[in-house]
């Protein structure tokens, strides 16, 4: 039995007892009280990003992953250490994140963050699995330096705190955090497995190619939505 399926079935439990706990450590304000679920559900997604973001940043000391791109590879040493269970974490918060949403939200509403979720499981589930390419999933991960805001963005709308300047000025971080850690980093990696299409075996090149052919132009809507909603209005 893989120790890195542990990590993810802890990972699971765990943040399925956060999520569980929230309303103990103080309740929902009055506008967020009619959808209960969802404001576990944004704390429980904040808790990861600032584990997993946070984690991704340290482990990767400026421009280490862009300078080394045998990181992708599980190498002895090409990878910080704990880059493995950072990623099996991720993966059982995710897996736990789309328990949820099935189970509370109607699949309509939630179809678009269900497919983000199974691709990302998938991914990041091969590296978990065949301890490879850990490195690349922690660049991956970056990504979520960018979510922390995403998600204070929705915590303070369920709040009723729309007119205040901490929303607006988490608008303004939360866009700029966007192109860099999510954008940039994406653009990176779509690069990187173009320029070494020759080392990554077809299958794990395909499962890449796909994964970076959906978040893409994921990314690039909600990023026009975001723009919009927040600063074209």
């Amino acid at each position: 039995f893989s120790p890195g399926l542990l990590v993810v079935a802890g990972s699971f439990a765990a943040f399925r007892l956060l999520n569980r706990g929230l309303e103990r450590l103080g309740p929902p304000p009055p506008p967020a009280r009619r959808n209960r679920w969802k404001w576990r559900n944004i704390w429980t997604s904040l808790a990861h990003s600032v584990l997993s973001g946070g984690g991704a940043l340290a482990g990767l000391s400026p421009c280490r992953f862009y300078l080394h791109p045998e990181m992708s590879n599980d190498l002895v040493g090409t990878h910080p250490p704990g880059a493995h269970s950072l990623v099996a974490v991720s993966v059982g918060y995710f897996i736990e994140d789309f328990v949820d949403m099935l189970c509370n939200q109607k699949l309509h509403q939630s179809w678009e963050l269900l497919f983000h979720h199974s691709v990302v499981i998938i991914c990041f589930g091969i590296a978990v699995l065949l301890h490879q390419y850990v490195g690349f999933a922690l660049v991956a991960l970056l990504v979520e330096i960018n979510s922390i805001f995403l998600h204070l963005r929705q915590i303070l709308l369920m709040a009723n705190l729309v007119h205040t300047t901490c929303y607006r000025l988490n608008s303004l971080i939360n866009l700029g955090t966007y192109v860099v850690f999510r954008i940039a980093t994406l653009a990176w990696m779509t690069r990187w497995l173009f320029l070494n299409r020759h080392n990554v075996p077809p299958a794990t090149y395909a499962v890449g190619t796909v994964g970076m052919a959906i978040m893409t132009p994921m990314n690039i809507i909600l990023f026009y939505r975001l723009l919009r909603s927040d600063f074209l209005k």
